[in-house]
């Protein structure tokens, strides 16, 4: 087995976009935009000539001159060598654990790429330890081989009925608003001070939006001439990715996110994408919204969640400390 730098775009995307679940976070694309704000590395396994794994790891900034790896949906297993996944996980953290020493990392933070049954399978050389999940740990996945009668027919009765409203209320959608991003954030805080909701700075956002128009895109929902809800989507792969909605505080009666919702489902089946992820469900968490999501009659998925592997265990627990402190105050 051996640990290869990944320099190859077209390599990259053809291995990871494969996946159904949320691959675009280990695309090349993904690692350019990450690769703006922190130092990345693209990695790959090889095992007689083959490439059999992928982890994109971003290198995240802390005190004192240190840092922590994060992997974010990573690694990424080719399909075929699941008898061989315990192997090639225990190698790849052996390595990872070297090229942490040079780099001052005190741990990888990464999140398995699969559902949570087959990794709590797996029996590890290296202590694991659960932590905070970053990205959901919950998600709903449309089937997009269905043809659109039978998507309609899988949805919750009120969720179709909401997607007549709007139509009958003649809500207009329109796609790829990038040049419209300052109404978009608008409708983001609204969002955030009515269903709570924590946000990155404006400028993550706006650096999201350099991204190619093929790969992320936002879409626009209107009511009266009046912009009142909206989506950003990811496209890769086989899979679109449901990112952020936003809606504004009036005019909710008219369901608009339903209908652009279903409108944007549409276009990836036309498309020829195979799967649309919803991304994140959480019934305790987010209530309403995992109602809405569920409501278009998508497959649950659990993954394990966020683990790390520490290097240094000693500054390791420091930092826990300290960050139990600051989710605090």
């Amino acid at each position: 087995m051996q640990l290869v730098p990944i320099d190859n775009k077209d390599l990259l995307n053809n291995f990871t976009g494969q996946q159904t679940l949320s691959p675009f976070l280990q695309s090349w694309q993904w690692g350019e935009f990450q690769g703006k704000m922190s130092k990345i590395f693209r990695l790959g396994i090889e095992d007689n000539g083959e490439l059999v794994a992928v982890a994109t790891l971003i290198k995240i900034p802390l005190a004192f001159g240190l840092n922590y790896f994060y992997s974010p949906r990573g690694p990424i297993f080719k399909l075929k060598v699941e008898s061989e996944k315990l192997k090639i996980y225990n190698y790849f953290f052996n390595e990872v654990a070297k090229i942490a020493q040079k780099e001052k990392a005190l741990f990888l933070r990464f999140e398995p790429n699969e559902p949570t049954n087959n990794f709590e399978l797996l029996t590890f050389n290296f202590k694991l330890n659960k932590t905070i999940d970053i990205q959901p740990s919950k998600t709903s996945i449309l089937d997009l081989t269905k043809d659109e009668d039978e998507l309609l027919a899988t949805m919750h009765q009120k969720t179709r009925y909401n997607i007549r409203l709007a139509e009958k209320k003649e809500v207009v959608i329109s796609e790829n608003n990038k040049e419209k991003f300052n109404v978009w954030w608008e409708l983001m805080n609204e969002t955030r001070q009515r269903d709570g909701f924590k946000l990155h700075k404006k400028e993550y956002y706006l650096k999201m939006l350099e991204l190619p128009e093929n790969f992320l895109k936002i879409f626009l929902a209107s009511y009266n001439n009046r912009i009142i809800a909206g989506m950003m989507v990811a496209f890769f792969g086989d899979t679109v990715t449901y990112l952020h909605g936003v809606s504004a505080n009036e005019d909710r009666n008219v369901m608009a996110p339903y209908l652009l919702q279903w409108y944007v489902i549409k276009l990836a089946k036309q498309s020829g994408f195979k799967y649309y992820d919803f991304y994140g469900i959480d019934e305790e968490k987010w209530p309403g919204v995992t109602r809405f999501k569920l409501g278009f009659g998508g497959r649950e998925v659990n993954y394990p969640g966020t683990y790390d592997l520490v290097f240094d265990k000693n500054s390791y627990n420091v930092y826990k400390f300290l960050r139990k402190i600051r989710r605090t105050l």
